[in-house]
């Protein structure tokens, strides 16, 4: 097995988060038998973020005490206000210490507002602090696209110490969310070492999802090399990857383990695998031969089946199967094998959309289909979108309101108690701070108009679209 990293596997991110939420809470207890210290390495991101729940929950279960336990965060932005929205210290109030009786002095996260000129120094203080409690029992990491765990960019040495580093633009591109713009992330952090990290006992690292499951297989079963920084715990003594399954899905065990060993040959596998070795060798699923099988590890389905000609020919009419025109199933006719039953006709389908215009960004051409041949369509946004509207956009729709009115003679004081509104609000706002709800709703507003346009677009009508306007993403 091409594995370098101990692996756990788990059947959600909820399962795993536990896993490791046990291992944490059984540390604890056996170190307050012995009135002993616990100390923890703590990670931000979404992430963790089940785990601290999970922490959380079997700290009030089994009446666990914290009192002893001393924690220290692995980064901060810089520079960053504690009470910012995107401060991991407030991050960590929310989502852990506001909920457990962790002593406030025994909480260590680094410091986003240090002078620049004091920074080296808090820096070594914060190592410093960590050696002093004899060392970080475990250590909870996140892995970003770029292979980065804390802050450590593509390029971080593995002896590295607690230091001031530049962010990774691809690092700054994915926390632009939390910041409304990739302009306003902060182009620095201070961040724990890889040799800091490595210092500690036993080290769990999170992931979660299927976009994480490259850069994962990078760094269980790649070359150590800086450009991979989670490629250096392949040398920690003490470290396990903690996965859900859409993570592990580039493990050569998960993705391919015919190439491992033998594997129980069932139909979704060999499905999987014959498409992958067509694809590998560009080669029709029929012509495939015996010679090919056993070339890639998968002379056992051969003669299990009989011959190469039988597994080509059960995974070619399965794939010619599952292509249709007809989404909703094609009336008048007797053929079961297709990927929808053709009765009822018409059907009533109801397509759950996130986000206003995930809906025809992820299944347009589908959407439309089902329109075309008969259906009664609706469609449901479960989220406003107000995040993502541009302060810019509303400036531009209140001031076409403000023509407007001003063109045709209507009414206008309530138009331009919006719009200076509005426009006094972004003239103070900065990255920390969250619309105002006036601007929040007005955004939502845009995002619904926006929708209804793409639903009359492809046909959906529009007494049949619904907004649920769930609170998450808000």
């Amino acid at each position: 097995m091409p594995e370098r990293i101990k692996t756990k596997v788990f059947d959600s991110a909820s399962l795993g988060s536990k896993f490791i939420a046990e291992a944490i809470i059984d540390l604890v207890e056996e170190r307050n038998k012995n009135n002993e210290k616990t100390v923890l390495g703590l990670a931000t991101g979404s992430s963790p973020i089940q785990l601290y729940q999970e922490i959380v929950s079997l700290y009030k279960e089994r009446k666990v005490s914290f009192e002893n336990v001393i924690t220290f965060n692995l980064d901060e932005y810089y520079p960053m206000d504690p009470k910012a929205i995107q401060s991991y210290h407030r991050f960590m109030k929310e989502h852990l210490f506001d909920h457990v009786n962790i002593p406030k002095e025994h909480i260590n996260i680094p410091d986003g507002t240090i002078q620049m000129e004091d920074v080296a120094e808090y820096c070594e203080a914060y190592e410093d602090k960590i050696d002093s409690v004899g060392g970080i029992d475990i250590q909870i990491l996140g892995i970003g696209r770029t292979g980065h765990i804390g802050f450590n960019e593509p390029g971080s040495g593995i002896n590295s110490k607690t230091r001031l580093v530049t962010l990774d633009s691809k690092t700054r591109s994915d926390a632009a969310k939390q910041f409304k713009s990739e302009d306003s992330v902060p182009r620095k952090a201070i961040t724990m070492g890889v040799g800091t990290i490595f210092k500690a006992k036993k080290i769990f690292l999170l992931a979660w999802g299927e976009q994480k499951s490259k850069i994962v297989a990078k760094a269980v079963e790649g070359k150590v090399v800086p450009k991979v920084p989670a490629t250096y715990l392949q040398q920690h003594t003490n470290t396990t990857f903690i996965l859900d399954h859409p993570a592990s899905q580039d493990l050569t065990r998960i993705s391919t383990p015919w190439l491992v060993g033998e594997c129980e040959w069932t139909e979704a596998l060999i499905i999987k695998a014959v498409c992958w070795l067509g694809l590998q060798l560009s080669k029709p699923v029929l012509k495939l031969t015996d010679e090919d099988y056993n070339a890639y590890g998968m002379g056992d389905l051969v003669a299990q089946s009989g011959s190469a000609y039988e597994v080509n020919l059960k995974v070619f009419r399965h794939l010619r199967d599952t292509i249709t025109g007809w989404p909703g199933g094609k009336p008048g006719t007797q053929d079961q094998n297709r990927p929808e039953r053709a009765k009822p006709f018409p059907k009533r389908a109801l397509i759950f959309s996130p986000h206003p215009d995930d809906d025809v960004i992820s299944m347009g051409g589908t959407l439309i289909r089902l329109v075309d041949q008969g259906h009664d369509v609706h469609v449901a946004y479960q989220t406003s979108g107000n995040i993502a509207v541009h302060d810019d956009d509303v400036v531009n729709k209140l001031s076409f309101l403000e023509e407007f009115s001003n063109a045709f003679d209507i009414q206008s004081g309530a138009i331009e108690k919006f719009s200076n509104e509005a426009k006094s609000f972004f003239r103070l706002k900065d990255a920390s701070t969250n619309d105002i709800d006036s601007v929040r709703r007005i955004k939502g507003i845009i995002r619904r108009i926006e929708a209804r346009s793409s639903c009359r677009y492809c046909g959906v009508r529009e007494k049949n679209v619904s907004f649920l306007d769930l609170p998450f993403y808000e």
